[in-house]
């Protein structure tokens, strides 16, 4: 059993810039494919970003392409988001989703794919 636990959001205005973290239990953790999504309310889950095991690969959704980076320390068994240019639109639960022993140290584009999940960290943008 993996334990999931994300940190760092808030209240912020827009233009500014937030660093979310979340910490993944396990001695695997650097063979864990890690991922974070958001959930606004009334819409559904969407991808945010992606970072597979050797953090050479990374994916981005369009919303967060320019504006944010995921990053990791396997020594701290931790994942990044951090977040740049705030919008109305970054509004959202974000969470940290994990899949255990990545063999490939791939991408992972589907919640399916993931085997758990955080309790979410709110992030709530005003002008």
């Amino acid at each position: 059993q993996v334990q999931v636990v994300e940190s760092g959001g808030g209240f912020v205005q827009t233009g500014a810039s937030l660093r979310l973290s979340c910490i993944a239990s396990g001695s695997t953790f650097n063979k864990y494919a890690l991922a974070w999504y958001r959930q606004a309310p009334g819409k559904e889950r969407e991808s945010v970003a992606a970072i597979s095991w050797s953090g050479r690969n990374t994916y981005y959704s369009d919303s967060g392409k320019g504006r944010f980076t995921v990053s990791r320390e396997n020594a701290k068994n931790t994942v990044y988001l951090q977040m740049n240019s705030l919008k109305l639109e970054d509004t959202a639960v974000y969470y940290c989703a994990v899949k255990t022993e990545d063999p490939l140290g791939g991408l992972y584009a589907y919640t399916s794919e993931y085997d758990y999940w955080g309790q979410g960290t709110q992030v709530t943008v005003s002008s």
